[in-house]
């Protein structure tokens, strides 16, 4: 199955500490698939078929993409388009350098298919990364797929100055994106989800409107939701949206809740504080998506993300309305075959459907 298989797949990794298992995944992966040779590889074993799809005015070949988290850092952006996303999130990326909460704070919990994290946005800072990232396209290292840059809230920064280390951080990586994610969401950092709050946010999205008004260039800036608000906040959330020039809605981001436990690996994972990403988190966060895609009528794309781990959950989340979609915790539990698993699933289910494209498919429970 390949050496990607072998890593990404490979059941002794469950036994040892899941950031130990993390990190060297992303070792080998930044090994592999940052060569001309291990990207031929990586694409003769795990290419996806094409199912294309237009959102923010950009041409995805499926709509498939690397959640963020996987890749904190943007250090293996070139063997995931070859794994076969057809696009990447990196980050979270805070202005400043933080280590981010205490270790242990990655835990699995095998028979649920989920991850439990605290990480608290653990990255080398803003300008850091975005020297990686200047390097990494000086060596002709930058993936023909959309790129989307994950930004978090600096833990040092009071929630008051929010807005200016948001806008900061848009503004050192804008060249090096061709999306951004704005998360306010996040469990793992004290106070970050009250940004939620809608003078906060306000504040967060005109400074963040301001930076792409000063750029000149249109790129796409979407918003994170957490599942764990009411369904009135998410409506107020969509609604200053709306108002505000967000291109788009992610649904979701992790959550604090948690399902009952179904054996002793579950309830030590669960008994941890953080958000939890994968299979329990799926049914939240296609409510959520029906909820944002009914109030919006469709004319904000989203992106649908918890829980997509199989051909069924992904197409799901499309005719619920999401236009892209994202995995994270499936890659750990199935390893890097979930890719071209999940988007034939979708190309068969686009012809058995009779529709004569994806975008048909958006959101068609909603007819």
């Amino acid at each position: 199955m390949g050496i990607a298989w072998s890593v990404l797949g490979n059941p002794a990794l469950r036994l040892i500490d899941s950031e130990a298992a993390h990190s060297i995944s992303m070792r080998v992966m930044k090994g592999i698939g940052e060569t001309s040779a291990g990207q031929n590889i990586l694409k003769a074993l795990y290419g996806p078929p094409e199912v294309p799809i237009e959102v923010f005015g950009r041409m995805f070949h499926h709509p498939l993409g690397l959640a963020a988290g996987f890749d904190k850092g943007a250090e293996a952006l070139m063997a995931w388009s070859a794994m076969g996303f057809s696009w990447t999130e990196y980050g979270g990326i805070t202005r400043y350098p933080q280590d981010g909460n205490p270790k242990p704070r990655m835990f699995r919990a095998n028979k649920h298919r989920a991850l439990v994290n605290k990480m608290g946005f653990n990255n080398p800072g803003a300008s850091e990364i975005r020297k990686r990232l200047i390097s990494r396209k000086s060596e002709d290292k930058w993936p023909k797929t959309p790129i989307a840059a994950n930004i978090g809230k600096s833990k040092k920064v009071p929630n008051d100055h929010a807005a200016d280390d948001y806008a900061s951080t848009l503004d050192i990586l804008w060249d090096h994106a061709d999306m951004f994610v704005l998360n306010i969401s996040s469990p793992n950092t004290p106070g970050l989800r009250d940004l939620q709050n809608k003078e906060y946010l306000t504040s967060i999205l005109r400074s963040c409107n301001k930076i792409r008004e000063l750029k000149g260039e249109q790129k796409p800036i979407l918003l994170k939701l957490s599942p764990d608000n009411s369904d009135d906040e998410i409506l107020d959330a969509v609604s200053l949206c709306k108002k505000s020039g967000v291109d788009g809605i992610v649904a979701t981001n992790t959550t604090i809740k948690r399902p009952a436990p179904l054996s002793t690996q579950s309830r030590k994972a669960f008994s941890n504080d953080g958000g939890l990403s994968g299979r329990p988190l799926n049914s939240r966060s296609l409510e959520i998506i029906n909820l944002v895609y009914g109030e919006t009528q469709g004319k904000i794309p989203i992106v649908g993300v918890g829980g997509i781990e199989s051909k069924e959950t992904a197409w799901e989340a499309i005719i619920s309305g999401s236009s892209l979609i994202q995995l994270y915790s499936a890659l750990v539990f199935n390893g890097p075959t979930v890719v071209s698993s999940i988007v034939k699933g979708i190309k068969n289910r686009v012809s058995e459907s009779g529709f004569s494209s994806l975008s048909e498919a958006v959101g068609y429970k909603h007819i």
